[in-house]
């Protein structure tokens, strides 16, 4: 895709690009209501599975952007979507995770169990402790399979980077001597998720991220135009890199310029 006004469909991630920690990014409800006026599906799209899809989206409404949760896709819902391609409803299913990861699998129809289960699905969990640790360890140990809803080893905050994901799974991989498998970005899974919901193809959709391990690499083994915002984990020179179709310093440049495309198409 060489020119912004060929995006038909977007797919963006979330902290660092709609906004830092609890503050919003310059220009949100502008960027929002321009979709809307160009009628431009999109999916929100994030690693993070400590809150719902309606958590974020009232996280949203209170920063000025109204998204409804249908157009939210946490890592949660994803890891829950993906297995059930492999996994019937009533499946036992150990989860390593907060409340928003257990209620994406039960409402997919899994069974939440801490013995005889099938699989164990890993993600940040802030009230970690050593019986947690030693109970997922022993199920993987024991054959269950090993999913994660991703594998960041850090959460950006106010406070800074914080443990991830990435490293609560590291751990459990260490103590079970089991590898995992990964949903989230940059895997090309939950971009997948995102455009089947859309009705979109790789060929319409573009990727705005700010992080180019993760939101940039996942769109391209997506197959879809990937764009960097400077507002969060990646640098210009990384983005540059990482081989991004696009960089900006924000939304809101992102929005002028796509403005422009716009207006250079109808002139010629």
């Amino acid at each position: 895709m060489n020119s912004l006004n060929n995006i038909k469909h977007l797919i963006l991630d979330m902290d660092g690009v709609l906004y830092c920690g609890n503050e919003p990014v310059p220009r949100l409800r502008e960027f929002f209501a321009f979709l809307r006026e160009r009628e431009t599906p999109f999916m929100l799209v994030t690693n993070n599975a400590t809150r719902t899809a309606d958590e974020r989206s009232k996280q949203l409404a209170g920063m000025g952007a109204e998204v409804f949760p249908s157009e939210i896709l946490v890592s949660g819902q994803a890891t829950a979507r993906y297995l059930r391609r492999d996994y019937p409803a009533g499946t036992r299913v150990h989860v390593f995770g907060m409340a928003a990861l257990k209620q994406a699998l039960e409402e997919a129809g899994f069974v939440l169990a801490d013995t005889d289960v099938e699989v164990v699905v890993v993600s940040v969990d802030r009230d970690l402790t050593y019986e947690k640790i030693k109970r997922a360890a022993r199920l993987l140990r024991g054959g269950a399979r090993f999913i994660a809803t991703n594998l960041d080893p850090n959460i950006p905050s106010e406070e800074g980077l914080l443990p991830g994901s990435g490293a609560m799974v590291a751990m459990l991989a260490a103590a079970s001597e089991t590898r995992p498998t990964g949903v989230g970005k940059p895997e090309p899974i939950m971009y997948e998720l995102a455009m089947t919901q859309m009705g979109a193809s790789p060929e319409t959709t573009a990727a705005v991220g700010d992080r180019v391990a993760t939101d940039i690499v996942g769109g391209k083994r997506a197959g879809i135009t990937t764009i960097c915002v400077l507002t969060g984990a990646s640098s210009r020179a990384e983005a540059e890199a990482g081989g991004a179709d696009f960089i900006f310093d924000d939304i809101g440049h992102l929005l002028d310029a796509w403005r422009e495309a716009i207006s250079r198409s109808r002139q010629s």
